[in-house]
């Protein structure tokens, strides 16, 4: 793949995850931000283009052993990822750092006040996640799916009341930019999960547990926006087309 400016942020991480690593050094939201173009996120965030372009090749030009080609996954297949890594570290994850923050919160709250506002943030999130994850799980997953067993016997399955796959999408799109934004603050209130000089072990942790959070979050939105939405998109498309034509 040759990067040009009009090229996707998004597209350039699905085709090699590892040049997220790049993106997040720019602070470049390649998830839930993943349409946008090279030359707008340079414009945006007053880049050096030729240096991003570089630092992005020479991720792209490695032959790495240990990176997952996720775009080359079938869907149900990432379907099954997505639930089983990233669904299952929210549930994990999620009351641990609750309590962590809690207990930062009670100590370091009154020297540090912004914790407040990361724990109130981080436990909105936690339950927003909870709700969206179900909606995926019970409504979106299981159509796309169908969709798959459609294609492969070549029966056409039944219109969904939500009509096309492209409607719950576009709301799970839309809860996934809540998110972004809503992380965007968490760490700007963190000042980028460095804790300060008078912070516990306590703290330190549970800083270092949100900043995974983040990572992991914005890989697994990656892996829907920009992986399996469209192609599960695009395979509903082919599938109406067929169905018309018979």
């Amino acid at each position: 793949m040759s990067i040009s400016v009009k090229t996707s942020i998004g597209s350039i991480v699905a085709l090699n995850y590892k040049t997220a690593e790049i993106f997040n050094a720019y602070g470049i939201d390649f998830c839930c931000k993943g349409n946008k173009s090279i030359e707008e996120v340079v414009k945006d965030k007053n880049l050096n283009l030729e240096e991003l372009i570089e630092n992005l090749d020479g991720v792209l030009q490695e032959r790495k052993r240990d990176h997952i080609d996720f775009k080359q996954w079938p869907s149900d297949l990432l379907i099954d990822y997505i639930e089983k890594v990233h669904h299952r570290y929210i549930v994990q994850k999620t009351p641990i750092i609750l309590q962590y923050l809690e207990k930062v919160c009670t100590v370091h709250g009154t020297s540090h006040p912004e914790l407040f506002l990361i724990k109130d943030q981080f436990s909105k999130s936690a339950k927003e996640l909870s709700e969206h994850m179900k909606k995926e799980e019970i409504i979106l997953f299981p159509y796309i799916r169908q969709i798959i067993e459609s294609s492969n016997s070549g029966k056409f399955h039944n219109t969904p009341p939500f009509g096309s796959v492209q409607n719950p999408i576009s709301m799970m799109m839309e809860e996934h930019d809540i998110e972004g934004e809503r992380f965007r603050q968490i760490a700007s209130l963190s000042n980028s999960y460095i804790s300060p000089s008078d912070s516990c072990h306590t703290y330190k942790v549970c800083f270092a547990m949100l900043k995974e959070f983040e990572e992991d979050l914005h890989l697994h939105i990656h892996l829907e926006n920009n992986i399996l939405f469209p192609k599960a998109a695009e395979l509903e498309k082919a599938l109406l087309t067929s169905d018309t034509l018979n």
